[in-house]
């Protein structure tokens, strides 16, 4: 799949972008697991959701769905699951297969985790690792990557862990293997990250306390079903957000978009650069702070990005550096070595696409110096990243020529329909597959 964009134009109306991956996923893992029946709406039906959705399937749960973001969970029970006939294939979901790594290391059968080749070559170790402190028995490549082979043991046990980075992820992973665990099992980060777990679990009727940067459950306990509502995923709204900020003459409202706090340093950094962006009609939707957002275009500059606001905005670089190329002067990150990490390397792969545009940026080990000037068009390689091709179709609303992304398939990971979402926008982009 290739994405065309023509250059020019700006965002304008009212749209409402896709439900919260994050959010999504955690719907089926916890719901599966509840006593009774869970009811969603506004879940994502993206492949990513999907395939956590599909596994549970496989392993016994009773799901009706999606249909138009409405899921039903028919809830097996905390030890309801059942071994699935082969190995577990999620696709290109990191977020599925390290929850679900930990999810599964307490259960009773023997399960393999496997995905595409780019998961396939994510690191895996820094879940087991832990894992197997906890007494989980799990198997990986020589590299620490998948497939990964859960084996059963007796009995985890609660362990105090220390993150060596700010991953929601892995605090994630540990603490559902904590739900299987005996006595306390707590995690301490290095910085805050997306709380959505600990929401959901207090919204299942399980206790998690929180103190400070440490965060503690005691196995055992049980999950109650409850009615949930995804809001708008702020991590796809970020490349409208960045769209109508760098296109002259935007206005766009973004519809119930969750602002959860750990989730807001795209905002943050946006208007730290002189982004016009305004939060309205705030409410709360099942435990999830939510609201509308209008932007309108302004002049940003160039700013030395705080490391406090990077753990909040991780998977949003892609497009924030799109409004560091734009912007005047020099925009500088650090302390982000975690994006080398994620589908691509993120730090690398925007660097090249930018500099095949004409944009000066200047990868490092951990982040980027980009100064802001002129985009040129030409072709970029998303590399497989589905924020990388969806950040620059939003390069194009200020480029001086057409901008051609190669190998898009995967925006359907996380953003069904971006296209003609998009395109009914303003964006002058159009699927050249």
């Amino acid at each position: 799949m290739r994405f065309c964009v023509k250059p020019g134009g700006c965002l304008q109306g009212r749209l409402r972008v896709p439900g919260d991956k994050s959010i999504s996923h955690r719907s089926i893992m916890l719901g599966a697991l509840a006593e009774g029946v869970t009811e969603v709406t506004g879940f994502l039906e993206g492949e990513d959701a999907l395939a956590t959705l599909n596994a549970f399937r496989r392993m016994g749960v009773g799901i009706q769905g999606p249909d138009h973001g409405r899921v039903t969970i028919q809830g097996v029970g905390m030890h309801g699951l059942r071994a699935p006939g082969g190995p577990l294939d999620l696709g290109n979901s990191g977020t599925s297969m390290r929850l679900l790594c930990g999810l599964l290391a307490g259960q009773g059968f023997e399960v393999t985790l496997t995905g595409d080749s780019s998961l396939s070559g994510r690191p895996m170790r820094r879940v087991t690792d832990p894992l197997a402190q906890m007494g989980a028995d799990i198997e990986t490549t020589a590299a620490g990557t998948a497939p990964l082979i859960i084996h059963p043991v007796d009995r985890l046990r609660g362990i105090d862990y220390r993150l060596p980075v700010a991953s929601a992820q892995i605090k994630s992973c540990l603490l559902l293997a904590g739900l299987y665990a005996a006595g306390e099992t707590s995690v301490t980060e290095p910085a805050p990250t997306r709380d959505h777990t600990e929401r959901m679990m207090s919204g299942f009727g399980y206790e998690v306390r929180r103190r400070g940067p440490r965060v503690s459950l005691t196995g055992g306990g049980r999950l109650r079903a409850c009615k949930l509502d995804v809001p708008a995923d702020i991590s796809s709204a970020a490349f409208f957000l960045v769209g109508a900020s760098i296109a002259g003459g935007s206005d766009l409202t973004l519809e119930h978009l969750g602002i959860n706090p750990t989730r807001v340093g795209v905002i943050n950094i946006l208007r730290a650069m002189g982004a016009d962006i305004e939060i309205m009609n705030e409410r709360d939707a099942g435990g999830e702070p939510v609201a509308d957002l209008r932007i309108r275009s302004s002049r940003l500059k160039g700013i030395r990005i705080p490391e406090d606001q990077v753990p909040l905005a991780i998977d949003e670089f892609p497009a924030l550096f799109v409004a560091a190329a734009c912007a005047e002067g020099e925009t500088v990150l650090t302390g982000a070595e975690e994006l080398r990490v994620k589908e691509s390397d993120r730090i690398q792969v925007m660097a090249d696409g930018l500099a095949a545009l004409g944009v000066d940026a200047r990868p490092t080990p951990d982040g980027m110096v980009i100064r802001g000037g002129r985009i040129r068009g030409g072709t970029v390689a998303s590399h497989g990243d589905h924020r990388i091709a969806m950040a620059f179709a939003m390069a194009g609303l200020r480029a001086d020529g057409e901008i051609t992304i190669t190998d898009c398939a995967n925006v359907n990971t996380s953003f069904p329909g971006f296209v003609p979402l998009a395109a009914g926008a303003g964006l002058a982009i159009t699927d050249a597959s």
